[in-house]
């Protein structure tokens, strides 16, 4: 049994994305493990922050949505802001690399789940 065309394309979509996903998890994982206690310090009057900081403690998976928080609040930093739940002085402390690297990982990770939900859906409704 071969496949066709289409159907290679959207195999290589579809596990492109994966290994993009397992790969982002990876990051994730590696700067939790490495940079916490510095994303921490420098983000210790931050209330949306220290709400979140007892899942380092969560193992892995806590690990992981503790560095998906703090990713979410560097890169839209406004939402946070006009509710008073980060400190503006913290954030402009933030080191710029690691800050650079937080914002890409939001970005990649959001680009990457609307991909895997078009692929989803176009898979869904049958136009393939």
């Amino acid at each position: 049994m071969s496949l066709s065309v289409t159907d290679t394309v959207l195999l290589s979509i579809a596990l492109i994305d994966l290994a993009g996903i397992i790969l982002w998890i990876g990051v994730c994982l590696h700067l939790a493990y490495t940079k916490m206690d510095l994303m921490l310090e420098h983000l210790k009057n931050c209330p949306a922050i220290m709400t979140r900081a007892p899942l380092r403690h969560g193992g892995p998976w806590g690990k992981l949505l503790l560095v998906g928080g703090i990713s979410g609040i560097v890169t839209f930093p406004r939402f946070y802001l006009k509710r008073g739940e980060i400190s503006s002085e913290d954030l402009a402390n933030f080191p710029g690399p690691l800050k650079r690297k937080l914002v890409t990982l939001q970005w990649s990770v959001i680009c990457l789940l609307l991909v895997m939900i078009s692929f989803g859906a176009t898979v869904k409704s049958g136009f393939l």
